[in-house]
């Protein structure tokens, strides 16, 4: 009933590790001290690519908890996986808008996938209104 919501789950995973790597490749590569702070600088990979991680794990508990409540609200398995791979999508756009360093679209994607989010949370609370 809910497959492809928890196979956008998964690509959610999927895309945060990743990212991981990426920031951990990138770290290597600029030769970063672990556990030191990282400058900020939008034009450094390595800032962006840290930033990148560090945002999507911002998200994520957002992202999961409104696909639990949709699951456990028995809300529209269509609409719910749409909202969630719409999250997804966004998500995967606004990770290389960060690494190519476009602002705008990084923003304008960032905003996109927080109306996913926005749109997961109403896909449950409507089976309870």
């Amino acid at each position: 009933m809910y497959e492809s919501t928890i196979l956008a789950l998964g690509s959610m995973a999927l895309l945060m590790l990743v990212q991981l790597l990426i920031a951990d490749v990138v770290s290597i590569k600029f030769k970063h001290l672990p556990g030191s702070s990282v400058p900020t600088d939008h034009n450094s990979l390595l800032f962006r690519s840290t930033r990148t991680a560090a945002n999507t794990n911002e998200s994520i508990a957002i992202f999961v908890l409104a696909i639990l409540f949709c699951i456990f609200s028995n809300a529209s398995p269509n609409f719910t996986a749409y909202a969630a791979w719409g999250f997804v999508g966004a998500r995967l756009t606004y990770a290389g808008f960060y690494y190519s360093n476009r602002p705008l679209l990084r923003s304008l994607t960032f905003v996109i996938s927080l109306l996913f989010l926005l749109a997961l949370l109403l896909i449950g609370l409507s089976v309870w209104v």
